[in-house]
């Protein structure tokens, strides 16, 4: 132990372990008041253990408080950790080198629970087949397929959260080195937005080596190449919660790993709550205090009981509920226009299932002023928003239901159907689904969701299928559903330039006005399982 320090009483102070490839790994740790051992949380981050996820997470001191052990370490080649950091590939062996570790460290009792969102919920998953598992796991807001979980969407990258992150791994790997130079340049281009347009060429310039980077240079729409990470069946048995939000990126990755845990075996505890990927709800912390003191203070609980239940908070009514994650709403919707839904939003209707669609819609994205992504998951301003003037614009076309009679409750994936062709070769189609209250003038965006579709010029309309994020709400008589298209969604996702080729980012010159033309008579709108079915 070096750097012994005392504050509010309480013990920290960092400890180094070496890996068996020679790498020091540094880790700091708080220690309750009085004579230990005692349970242990671990969280292994690439952001700097001092500051130890506090921009969701309570401090480490509160967890002393409540007398745990806290270890925090910087993964190899972050922090003042040695060694070439290289992404989620080098993190299971060093995994299994903290676990060794820390259980001879006369600060932990031997009972391990990991925690952490993102970056650090990810490491609680990646361990050699031959790793003893800890005793309970925490990963919140993360998944294991680094294309559908961590970086695109709908056969498109993330373009906003992409670029920022890898920037951002890219800032720290300037301040380890002492290059304020560059540090300042990269802060600056996030600050002020010119990292959407330069963020490409300051990756290449700045870490060339990053898995950012990589990702955005992969094909978004091909699975090729792409990793999969899968943990062992061990681990996923253990006793594992999960959290996550409605306007999180990571959401759909969170589900999969709850699916992926109940076919191992598995019986975890998921909470989906009105949460962004950095902005949480505050019950969340008594939520993780109850459960590691369940499962790292309590005998070890060997029965297995009956499938842990989903809660859910309902972004209608604000309330929560339960849930066993196969429930489908099966309200279903179908597209009417007389063609004028970008410009008149009494036009386009949602129209109860026993009613025929019919018309057409033409939809004319222009390239000099793409259509904005606001709220929701993936935009710059994630979260819950009012999308009254988005849905105003030419470009964007509306539909709209009547007033419902009686109350409706929606869960699961929103799924879009319809035929779409476009006069050139690419194009982007992109979804918001909102309610309209009865009692005021708001449009309130519920979910999101994009789709980049590549196709021959001399093809006839399409069939295409859209997924959106999650939800669950509640509508009350007199509300409305409302579904809003537009050709993109900047910058959550590049502008396409229509050419079909693989080349995507802000707008610019060689950009093409894209018309996209939709054939209604056969589109509906559905509502698909919360988790997708184990052959699905």
């Amino acid at each position: 132990m070096v750097a012994d320090q005392t504050f509010r009483h309480q013990r920290f102070a960092d400890a180094t372990l070496i890996t068996p490839d020679d790498v020091a790994l540094v880790s700091r740790i708080w220690t309750p008041k009085g004579a230990g051992p005692w349970p242990t949380l671990l969280m292994r981050q690439p952001y700097g253990r001092a500051i130890a996820s506090t921009v969701t997470l309570p401090h480490p001191l509160w967890w002393t408080d409540q007398d745990f052990a806290v270890v925090v370490q910087d993964v190899r080649g972050q922090g003042s950790s040695e060694g070439t950091f290289q992404g989620f590939g080098q993190e299971a062996a060093d995994t299994a080198a903290t676990l060794t570790w820390l259980r001879k460290r006369p600060e932990c009792n031997g009972r391990i629970g990991l925690y952490g969102l993102s970056y650090q919920g990810l490491t609680q998953l990646l361990a050699p087949a031959d790793c003893p598992a800890p005793d309970c796991l925490a990963p919140a807001m993360c998944g294991l397929a680094e294309r559908e979980h961590w970086s695109c969407e709908g056969g498109a990258h993330w373009w906003h959260l992409g670029l920022g992150w890898g920037l951002q791994l890219a800032a720290l790997q300037a301040q380890r080195h002492n290059d304020s130079v560059v540090w300042n340049e990269i802060q600056s281009a996030l600050v002020d937005g010119r990292y959407l347009r330069e963020g490409i060429g300051l990756l290449q310039r700045h870490d060339p080596k990053g898995m950012a980077l990589r990702w955005l240079q992969q094909p978004a729409d091909q699975a090729e190449g792409w990793t999969l990470h899968r943990p062992t069946e061990a681990w996923l048995r253990k006793p594992m919660l999960l959290i996550g939000g409605w306007w999180d990126p990571h959401l759909r990755g969170l589900l999969d790993l709850l699916k992926m845990a109940r076919s191992s075996g598995g019986n975890p505890e998921l909470h989906i709550g009105p949460a962004t990927h950095l902005q949480w709800w505050p019950e969340t912390n008594q939520l993780l205090l109850d459960f590691f003191n369940q499962h790292l203070k309590s005998p070890p609980n060997h029965s297995k009981d009956k499938t842990a239940e989903i809660r859910l908070w309902d972004q209608g009514d604000a309330t929560w509920s339960r849930q066993i994650g196969n429930e489908c709403s099966s309200a279903c919707w179908h597209l009417s226009s007389q063609g004028l839904a970008c410009l008149d939003l009494t036009d386009g209707q949602l129209l109860d299932a026993a009613i025929p669609g019919s018309g057409t819609c033409v939809i004319v994205h222009d390239p000099w002023r793409p259509a904005p992504a606001i709220g929701g998951h993936l935009s710059p301003t994630a979260g819950p928003c009012d999308r009254r003037i988005v849905d105003q614009r030419s470009d964007v076309a509306a539909f709209s239901s009547e007033p419902l009679q009686t109350a409706l409750q929606l869960c699961g994936r929103p799924l879009l159907k319809l035929k779409v062709s476009a006069d050139q070769p690419a194009f982007d189609l992109c979804a918001a689904l909102s309610r309209l209250p009865a009692d005021r003038d708001e449009v309130q965006q519920l979910s999101t969701g994009v789709l980049r579709v590549r196709r021959s010029m001399d093809t006839e309309y399409g069939h295409i299928t859209l997924e959106m994020q999650p939800l669950f709400v509640s509508f009350q008589p007199g509300d409305r559903l409302r579904l809003s298209l537009a050709g993109a969604s900047w910058p959550a996702i590049g502008v396409n330039p229509g050419d079909g080729e693989q080349r995507f980012g802000p707008p610019n010159s060689d950009c093409r006005v894209i018309t996209l033309y939709l054939q209604l008579d056969e589109a509906t709108l559905q509502m698909a399982p919360l988790l997708v079915p184990q052959d699905g």
